[in-house]
């Protein structure tokens, strides 16, 4: 199974279920999908997207989520939904969203990131927003940008063999 990462208008297509980021050279998981939503239909029981966090918000304070369940006390509110898993600060903005595309919608994005996900299939897609810390690195997603340290990115499309990793100096696959 592959799993292509839609960060801002970027994929990042790996075969882990992992995404990373390099602190002190060593790299260190912010992201797991421990399960995918699967339509089966009746009778077999619904699943649903689930994962594990590890990140801080801009003010530094750390954001843990274990099995979509809240493991740091901070003061965020955690939404779920079969195919999401949001996490709000106190004003409501976003600090993450993960949120599992379903087909259609993802095979609707832009001709780049189609053609990418067509060869690589049978591929889960994942998107990702938000605006949080991994360590020293600052990550700002949105719809048509990803930022990693003030540095942008977009309209890119990256495929390899390991997992996604984000450094400081940027974006690893």
């Amino acid at each position: 199974m592959k799993y292509a990462y839609i960060i801002g208008s970027n994929a990042f297509v790996v075969h882990s279920k992992v995404v990373s980021y390099t602190q002190g050279g060593e790299n260190k998981p912010f992201l797991r999908i421990n399960s995918v939503y699967h339509d089966q239909g009746e009778p077999a029981p619904e699943t649903h997207l689930d994962c594990d966090i590890d990140i801080n918000d801009h003010n530094g304070a750390p954001v843990t989520i274990l099995n979509n369940k809240a493991v740091t006390g901070g003061a965020y509110t955690i939404k779920t939904t079969r195919d999401s898993v949001e996490v709000l600060r106190t004003d409501g903005s976003t600090l993450i969203h993960v949120h599992q595309m379903d087909d259609d919608t993802a095979m609707s994005l832009e001709h780049n990131i189609t053609a990418e996900l067509e060869v690589s299939m049978p591929v889960v897609v994942i998107r990702i927003f938000g605006e949080f810390m991994l360590g020293g690195i600052s990550i700002h997603a949105e719809n048509e940008k990803l930022f990693v340290n003030k540095n942008g990115y977009g309209n890119s499309v990256q495929a390899g063999p390991n997992q996604l990793i984000f450094t400081e100096e940027g974006v690893e696959v």
